[in-house]
């Protein structure tokens, strides 16, 4: 893992808050030039989030800063019709934690800002279906800016498959996007995350699911052999690695291992991919990660990519849930290790 393919800024992105010991998952608007933006921040936790079965309870909060390297937190993100949907989405034996992970995404033909979240939904003390699982959706919120924000009606809702954790592709010639989002497969009973296509006509309404674009099972890449989630794609400005297609940040893990009785998650840590969006397809994934964080005991999960200059950016992860952390990339050298055809 050549450590000279990025530079790890000191300290943290966040100013400490007492209100939250642990933040994770910075989202930063376009619109303002990067200087407020959107965070998780976790309530309560229930064990090491290294570990299996921990649970994190959640809520959006505002960020705003005067660099790209240091945000405060400020009041709780305020969406308006919030508690009406989850409502609607939330059934009796349920247990609505928090909404998780936001993305923001500006459509500048219609001068609006998309608010994309995770929705997690878990069986609750009164199920007593042992088989029942935790949902996941992606849900939605629409406005002018972020103090304008309305939730909609979750865009991606389905209750065997999860919908988190997007990357959003440019329209194709066919003036439709293949997004990818983290999904999720099972077998023999234990589930794993894939990244799955989402087909959009509109991002302001119901997506659909697509096929699995890339499915860690079915590949011999022991650094995301158990999961694999879409991060940021980079712009064609920052780097183009050929026509219909972008060079984007992958999260992969590791497989599990068993300690003691205790199973202890495989470490997360953040990859290369290159996706052909014209026709949703996955052509290369990294052999190795490039990015494990030097405080990182188990996970560094990127969330967000700001362009600082041609060729030149800010990669933003959150280390082991609990903080972020923002890196400085350079396209040349990432160009190092891309396989050849890719390097223009």
């Amino acid at each position: 893992m050549p450590e000279l393919l990025y530079i790890e800024h000191k300290g943290r992105v966040i100013v400490p808050d007492a209100r939250f010991k642990y933040v994770m998952a910075i989202t930063l608007n376009p619109q303002t030039g990067y200087k407020d933006g959107i965070i998780r921040c976790i309530t309560s936790r229930t064990k090491d989030p290294s570990l299996s079965g921990n649970v994190d309870r959640s809520e959006l909060y505002k960020v705003s800063g005067d660099s790209l390297e240091n945000f405060k937190i400020g009041e709780r993100l305020n969406v308006k019709n919030e508690k009406e949907i989850i409502n609607e989405l939330v059934g009796e034996d349920e247990d609505f934690i928090g909404l998780e992970d936001p993305d923001i995404f500006i459509d500048e033909k219609n001068d609006l800002m998309h608010v994309y979240f995770t929705i997690p939904l878990k069986p609750n003390g009164n199920n007593l279906d042992n088989n029942k699982k935790t949902k996941v959706y992606l849900g939605h919120a629409v406005g002018k800016n972020i103090d304008s924000l309305e939730m909609t009606e979750p865009v991606l809702r389905d209750f065997t498959l999860w919908a988190k954790e997007i990357s959003i592709a440019p329209e194709n010639k066919k003036g439709f996007r293949y997004n990818l989002f983290e999904s999720r497969e099972r077998e023999n009973g234990i589930g794993y995350s894939v990244i799955r296509l989402a087909i959009v006509d509109d991002m302001g309404k119901s997506w659909k699911f697509g096929e699995i674009a890339f499915n860690p099972k079915e590949h011999n890449i022991p650094w995301t052999a158990k999961d694999a989630s879409p991060g940021p794609l980079f712009s064609k400005n920052f780097i183009d690695v050929g026509e219909g297609k972008l060079l984007g940040i992958i999260n992969g893990r590791e497989n599990y291992e068993i300690i003691g009785t205790e199973k202890r998650l495989g470490i997360f840590s953040i990859g290369l991919f290159v996706y052909d969006y014209e026709n949703g397809k996955i052509d290369w994934v990294s052999s190795q990660p490039f990015i494990r964080d030097s405080e990182a005991r188990n996970i560094t999960f990127a969330s967000a990519f700001v362009e600082t200059g041609k060729g030149e950016g800010i990669l933003y992860a959150h280390i082991d849930d609990s903080f972020v952390r923002a890196y400085t990339l350079k396209a040349e050298l990432l160009k190092s290790i891309l396989p050849a055809e890719f390097v223009l």
